[in-house]
């Protein structure tokens, strides 16, 4: 993760002295909330299912849930590679090409 952005997030918290508001309770809270504000997108829209018209309100509700993101991994001091190299390797023996390539099944349910 590029750490000139980590640390711009880091120093908007830092400068505001929210660090004693961003619990890891409360962050994943704003995590669910944030990512809800972003279905908000979809909801009704029927079969317009793509960012039409919406990419700038999208892209505000991901920055957002992102940004939640990394202040969750450094409230719980957590490595961001890391986490994501871990769990890409647990994707991929869970998801083997052989049997998922191409199927939207979870991976209890590849055959």
């Amino acid at each position: 993760m590029d750490k000139k952005i980590i640390n711009k997030i880091l120093k908007f918290r830092n400068d505001r002295n929210w660090k004693q508001f961003h619990t890891p309770k409360d962050l994943a809270i704003s995590i669910s909330l944030e990512s809800a504000e972003l279905l908000e997108n979809f909801q009704w829209s029927g079969k317009d299912l793509i960012c039409k018209n919406k990419k700038e309100n999208i892209s505000e509700e991901l920055a957002d849930i992102m940004i939640y993101c990394i202040l969750m991994a450094e409230a719980c001091k957590l490595d961001i590679d890391e986490i994501i190299k871990n769990k890409i390797a647990i994707n991929n023996k869970k998801y083997p090409v052989s049997k998922s390539k191409g199927n939207a099944k979870k991976y209890n349910e590849l055959v």
